[in-house]
């Protein structure tokens, strides 16, 4: 597994919380027994060396991560407020210029069967790297779309579209592509199944925070999810991303559809139970590890 983009700091109201989706994607794959390979670059300023630490205790590969003399470590503030979350996210931080060539060269090196990628890193010269990217694998392309005012952009995001096999966004961010797109489709599964058409994706992943989640494949029938109870969140952070680890382990593992989209959302419910994005012990993941073991 190949992840490309942003890692940074979430510096929230009590504390600072080490994320970036492809991040957090990452943590949650190896805690599950895969050897993810992440693509980033970090500033040489004490968020990095942090970053780098928690990576190195996570068991993660860091001979993907670049170091930059020049930019700093992503910080992004983040507001929790009762409509939600709101995000200020700095610009011209070292992951807006990961290096094509070191890029390419991690890509080579992971040969990887499924490789993800999202919007946000694509703000700036990353774009370049992540073009390269692609260009020296083969494995499925998984997009994770990820709109944040005002670093979206119409052509990267056509761009990325035309580039992934599976897309996965919000049921707001799907609205948004469709607009973007120029598209008139009425509700969210045509515009899905307008989408995967036009692009000739294997299929679209959309979540829907509390009322669950749904899949469109290409000539086939929706397939939906809710959750099977009431869950307390201490926040929604990361949920997303707790979602699109568990669904790209299930491809990799030949789960049948159903039953990925119900284990993924029983792990992000469960991950909005705690602060942050990552949970702070391992034994987080028993639970669920020891549960697919024994199902299958």
């Amino acid at each position: 597994m190949l992840l490309f983009g942003e890692i940074l700091i979430d510096r929230f109201p009590g504390g600072d919380v080490l994320g970036g989706a492809p991040l957090n994607v990452a943590c949650h794959l190896r805690a599950f027994g895969c050897a993810p390979v992440l693509v980033s670059r970090i500033g040489q300023d004490a968020e990095g060396a942090r970053l780098l630490q928690t990576m190195e205790s996570a068991g993660l590969s860091t001979h993907g991560i670049q170091l930059d003399s020049v930019y700093p470590t992503g910080v992004v503030a983040v507001h929790l407020g009762a409509e939600g979350h709101r995000f200020d996210i700095v610009p011209n931080q070292a992951y807006d210029h990961i290096h094509p060539r070191l890029a390419r060269m991690a890509a080579l090196a992971a040969n990887p069967e499924m490789v993800y990628f999202g919007t946000l890193a694509q703000r700036a010269d990353s774009h370049r790297a992540l073009r390269h990217m692609l260009r020296a694998t083969s494995g499925q392309r998984f997009f994770d779309v990820n709109l944040r005012d005002p670093w979206i952009y119409g052509e990267r995001l056509d761009w990325s579209l035309r580039h992934a096999d599976i897309v996965k966004a919000n049921n707001d961010e799907l609205d948004r592509i469709a607009q973007l797109m120029n598209m008139d489709e009425p509700d969210a599964e045509t515009q899905a199944r307008a989408l995967i058409e036009r692009y000739q994706l294997c299929g679209m992943l959309i979540t829907c925070g509390g009322a669950g989640a749904w899949w469109l494949e290409r000539g086939g029938e929706k397939i939906s999810i809710v959750p099977d109870k009431a869950v307390d969140v201490v926040d929604t952070v990361g949920a997303g991303d707790a979602f699109s680890a568990v669904f790209m382990f299930g491809r990799l593992r030949e789960w049948d559809m159903p039953l990925t989209l119900m284990r993924a959302q029983q792990f992000a419910s469960a991950v909005c139970g705690i602060r942050g994005a990552i949970p702070e012990h391992s034994d987080f993941y028993e639970p669920f590890i020891r549960q697919w073991s024994v199902d299958g």
